[in-house]
């Protein structure tokens, strides 16, 4: 791709490079030619086998199981290789922002670590970030460089749409969720409700109430990630318990660590539908509940747009 004699090239490190390839081919690109492996003592080794000189370059890397220290360590080397290798302008695509959850400081001598992540990728030489359903919106903030924020959730209502479910209400899993699923809500014209729990200790949740009308109607859960898969799993219980019909979860990013394939192969979940901005284990996508959806063509995008600088937001104003 070249436009007014710039060009543009997309690299990949090793969490996703399924990904990175969709991307690509959306775009009409061919993949970057560079290596990244790691040495016999553990440290990592990258090498750009083709000229970036002042050209527009994308790196595709989510911080996600099973080596999520290792792939942010891919990323801050291949940007700093990038850099030094003169690329015009390097954006960090990172469709999964590892440590998000640490955004603040919970109890007195916490770090706050998604802003130290944020330090990292901007000391190593990036220029922009381009991401999807941070944790914490105000991760954008953490930055000193421009971060493109894209949203996940119109791939999965239009998915829903399609389905032309009856009687749906969307649930959010729990009081931080409203907003998400509000949003989702009017997308589908669908009424909302919610599920009111208190979480013991981390990974560990209890449901308490369901506020709102869910008896005898088709249910949808979303939430921006499942990771353990405990809150998703316990609400869908609770609410085939007090008498809704077929419940549907969805996420943006689906972590899936411990038991969650367990418990989701388990569970009362007839659909759980999640995006691809984490390579799904082999066990996760052999499950016959499970689908996913790609987000290669919104990253693909909104890169042919930063390219052009164009505008990023109103790809969702609508």
């Amino acid at each position: 791709m070249h436009t007014r004699g710039r060009k543009i090239k997309v690299f990949s490190c090793n969490a996703n490079q399924d990904l990175a390839r969709a991307i690509c081919g959306e775009l009409g690109l061919p993949l970057g030619d560079s290596v990244v492996k790691t040495f016999s003592d553990g440290e990592i080794s990258v090498n750009i086998n083709e000229s970036v000189r002042g050209v527009d370059v994308y790196v595709v890397q989510s911080f996600s199981l099973p080596k999520v220290n290792d792939y942010l360590m891919e990323l801050l080397i291949m940007i700093d290789a990038l850099k030094r290798a003169s690329a015009g302008r390097i954006t960090a695509v990172i469709p999964y922002y590892g440590y998000a959850r640490q955004d603040r400081k919970a109890k007195a001598r916490d770090p706050i670590s998604a802003k130290l992540v944020a330090n990292l990728i901007v000391a190593a030489g990036a220029d922009r970030v381009l991401t999807m359903d941070l944790h914490a919106s105000q991760i954008q903030g953490y930055f000193d460089i421009p971060v493109d924020h894209l949203k996940g959730a119109p791939i999965l209502a239009e998915y829903f749409k399609q389905k032309n479910i009856t009687d749906l209400v969307v649930v959010a899993p729990d009081l931080g969720s409203v907003t998400r699923s509000r949003d989702f809500s009017y997308k589908l014209d669908a009424p909302i409700a919610i599920v009111d729990k208190r979480r013991p200790e981390a990974n560990v949740s209890e449901i308490m109430n369901i506020i709102g009308d869910i008896k005898g109607k088709n249910v949808i859960l979303i939430d921006d990630m499942i990771d353990t898969a405990g809150t998703i799993v316990n609400a869908a219980k609770a609410l085939k318990d007090l008498g809704a019909k077929d419940v549907y979860a969805c996420c943006t990013h689906g972590v899936f660590s411990g038991p969650a394939v367990e418990r989701i192969q388990n569970s009362e979940i007839k659909e759980l539908v999640v995006l691809d901005t984490i390579n799904l284990s082999t066990e996760i996508r052999k499950l016959e509940n499970v689908t996913m959806l790609s987000v290669a063509p919104i990253f693909a995008e909104a890169i042919r747009r930063i390219f052009n600088n164009d505008s990023v937001s109103t790809m969702f104003e609508n």
